[in-house]
């Protein structure tokens, strides 16, 4: 492709996203607020060098959360970041910087006439073409019990850049999986349970390489672990489209969404992605929380989502206006209790951009041994009465350390009371516990979280604020949920694997599924006199089920086990 196709090519992205050459600072030259590091490299082609495609992991894939516990945090030396920031972040966790050889002594230099930590920096010598590790740094997954690096193509000509992934991958001695999908760091946010969040960039780059849509959500799911997979129109619609540019994963629970004044032209965009995201069930089976932060547009700086969470840290990249600034970080107070969140200034040259903050320029490594909770039928709603509710978790100690058996506890509370805690016991699953809530009354609300602890002296729990921001149930009455020994319903085959049969002599109204809590999972009317129906419980857990049958003002109740 010559120079003038190029040159046409750009100003047609321009087109679709929205790019607006007024919404940056006027004495920007144009390939620096594309992210390009020169005016050549604008024009220059694609080669991915570096990049083969592999077979995916074999085991259960996790993308973990950028909330969950961090070993480490990589950097680029020349820094795009103040050294106040290296600061902060070596005084909790270890700060990997990559940089050439020959430069290694100048990044000393620099970091310890800012007081940098220096027992918690380490140095990866190997060269790089720019500072924005989010974008072609590694991304990090577990493979089973085991860490492992996922690389996928990126989108920029910088050969240095593009190999990265492997230098990490020799670093840790780890594996690496090559994803074929055009992506990058900045347009991914994941919550630690399979749920993603992308900009549609992902789709239509990875489309123009020859990659369907539906292999962009196969890859991910298969590579990642991604599903679902949230893929959004970019409301921000400016030229890089990445989602760390207007939103942010606060928790499993909990997205961060930047607002507009109504006034702005993309007003509309922000607020289509924040109700999607308002009426979209997270993992935990209830709508998002959403939390709006503000921002003036019209090219103000105010990148607030482009923070990031480091263990118990939130660092925040601070805009023009103080006014929206101090609004920022008492959102992220609001949402995220218990963490210290500080906001970070960028007075160097390099300076903060709304689509290249802080976010951009630093990445997160997953603890290789954390602790976690997989808590996923969270009890939330109102419940019919019945005399315990169940609690069932998983709890995996990637370290390999034994868990403390006397450490899986349920801690709860009835109508705000102290809070009790009751011991998980092991289930028939692999790594699968369970306890049971009991005590409360009719009408009573309950609040409880998860926890455990490994020997290697980790702890987690679930949420992961804990008892400052639990979960919670209520309980409606007292009625029991108990099985109709009649004969006019048979069930068949039990336990079902994909189809349950259901035949009975009685004129059925409606029939449901329930949870073995009494949570109803589905409802369907059947038609009047038809007796038989075939029941498709494929996408159910394994597990016990009530299945209720309405006849006649009457309620048949049966119980199933999904295989």
């Amino acid at each position: 492709m010559n120079r003038n196709s190029i040159s046409i090519l750009l100003s047609v992205i321009f087109l679709i996203t929205g790019f607006s050459v007024k919404s940056q600072e006027n004495d920007v030259p144009l390939w620096q607020k594309m992210k390009y590091l020169s005016e050549e490299e604008m024009y220059m082609t694609v080669t991915n060098r570096g990049f083969e495609e592999t077979a995916p992991p074999k085991g259960d894939v996790r993308f973990p959360a950028e909330y969950e516990p961090m070993q480490a945090v990589m950097i680029v030396y020349p820094l795009g970041i103040p050294l106040e920031l290296v600061r902060e972040m070596a005084e909790d966790c270890k700060v990997i910087t990559v940089v050439r050889s020959a430069s290694q002594k100048y990044a000393e230099v620099d970091f310890k006439s800012a007081d940098v930590n220096m027992d918690n920096v380490e140095f990866l010598n190997v060269a790089t073409d720019s500072y924005w590790i989010r974008d072609f740094g590694p991304w990090y997954i577990f493979d089973g019990k085991e860490a492992a690096i996922v690389d996928n193509k990126y989108n920029r000509p910088r050969p240095n850049d593009d190999v990265l992934p492997g230098h990490f991958a020799e670093y840790w001695d780890i594996p690496m999986y090559g994803m074929n999908v055009v992506h990058t760091g900045g347009n991914m946010m994941q919550d630690g349970f399979g749920a993603g969040v992308s900009d549609d960039i992902v789709v239509k780059e990875s489309v123009a390489q020859g990659i369907t849509e539906e292999q962009v959500y196969e890859r991910m799911k298969d590579y990642l672990g991604i599903d679902p997979y949230h893929v959004t129109i970019d409301p921000q619609g400016d030229y890089i489209a990445h989602v760390d540019c207007w939103g942010k994963f606060l928790a499993p629970d909990k997205i961060m969404l930047a607002r507009v004044p109504k006034s702005n032209p993309r007003y509309e965009y922000y607020e289509e992605v924040a109700d999607y995201f308002a009426t979209t069930n997270c993992v935990w089976g209830y709508p998002y929380k959403i939390y709006r932060v503000d921002i003036p547009g019209n090219g103000v700086i105010s990148p607030y989502t482009n923070s990031l969470i480091l263990n118990k840290k939130v660092l925040v990249p601070m805009g023009t206006y103080s006014t929206f600034n101090e609004k920022a970080l008492a959102l992220y107070r609001e949402a995220m209790p218990g963490y210290e969140v500080i906001g970070i200034e960028n007075k160097t040259s390099k300076g903060w951009l709304n689509t290249d903050a802080l976010h951009c320029r630093t990445r997160g490594v997953m603890d290789f041994d954390m602790l976690y909770i997989d808590h996923r039928n969270v009890l939330f709603g109102e419940y019919e009465w019945q005399d315990s509710m169940a609690v069932t978790s998983k709890v995996i100690a990637y370290s390999g350390a034994e868990l403390k058996q006397d450490s899986l506890l349920v801690y709860y509370s009835i109508n705000g009371g102290k809070y009790q805690a009751i011991k998980m016991k092991p289930t028939a699953n692999p790594d699968e516990y369970v306890a049971y809530i009991k005590g409360y009354k009719k009408g009573s609300k309950v609040s409880y979280y998860v926890f455990a602890a490994d020997e290697s002296g980790r702890n987690r729990q679930q949420p992961i604020f804990g008892e400052v921001e639990p979960h919670s149930f209520t309980i409606a009455g007292e009625e029991n949920i108990f099985e109709n020994d009649l004969a006019e319903i048979k069930l068949f085959p039990n336990p079902a694997n994909d189809i349950l049969f259901v035949e009975t002599n009685e004129i059925v109204d409606e029939i449901s599924i329930c949870s073995i809590t009494g949570v109803e999972l589905r409802r369907q009317t059947m038609d009047y006199g038809q007796q038989t129906l075939n029941i498709n419980v494929d996408e159910l857990k394994s597990g016990v089920y009530f299945i209720k049958l309405r006849s006649k003002g009457k309620e048949i109740v049966k119980h199933f086990v999904k295989k």
